[in-house]
């Protein structure tokens, strides 16, 4: 199974994190659930499933009360990758892109969370718009080493290919075959001559 936590591992990246959310959506988050956000920030492992559940209600809920703050369904789409509900995270992620296009962390996290599904195009588009709105240098790390294990991925050829159907496999073995065959047909015009 893929680890889709999207969640900071070192201090210094949780605290480009943190700087980037406003302190106005933070406070409509009740303090328990700050308390369970900042260890899921120091080690997403932490958190039992009870308190990554509770965690997700409780953003849920506040994300409801502020249905326009980008910075809520962020941390929302975080959570629930943490509590692997990948499709909401992805949705929640994709809101927080749309209600804000030029927030930094949205497009970050949206990019790392492809980046982990191995969909490197749209991963590299998010990232690289991260990077162009990182504001200090410890964002344009985050960005830089995200772009960089992306372009690794794609090199490597890890990228997924999306739907195909399942004619394209046989159009690929048709070429295949004909390529063959006339390989065979030259060679044995060759040995007629």
């Amino acid at each position: 199974m893929t680890d889709v936590s999207i969640v900071p591992n070192n201090e210094k990246a949780t605290n480009a994190l943190v700087e980037s959310l406003p302190s106005l959506s933070l406070a409509s988050i009740s303090a328990p659930a700050q308390q369970l956000l900042m260890r899921m920030f120091s080690d997403p492992r932490l958190l039992e499933k009870s308190e990554s559940a509770e965690l997700v209600a409780q953003l849920r809920e506040c994300a409801a009360m502020q249905p326009k703050s980008s910075e809520l369904r962020v941390l929302l789409g975080m959570a629930l990758c943490v509590n692997l509900n990948v499709q909401e995270a992805m949705e929640e992620l994709g809101e927080a892109v749309s209600l804000n296009p030029n927030s930094y962390i949205a497009h970050l996290k949206i990019g790392e969370l492809w980046m982990r599904l191995r969909v490197c195009t749209k991963a590299a588009d998010h990232t690289r718009q991260a990077s162009l709105l990182a504001q200090n240098l410890a964002q344009s790390e985050l960005a830089r080493r995200q772009a960089a294990t992306i372009r690794t991925m794609m090199r490597e050829g890890v990228e997924r290919g999306g739907y195909r159907t399942p004619w394209f496999s046989f159009a690929r073995l048709r070429r295949l075959w004909t390529r063959n065959r006339r390989e065979a047909e030259a060679l044995a015009t060759v040995e007629i001559t």
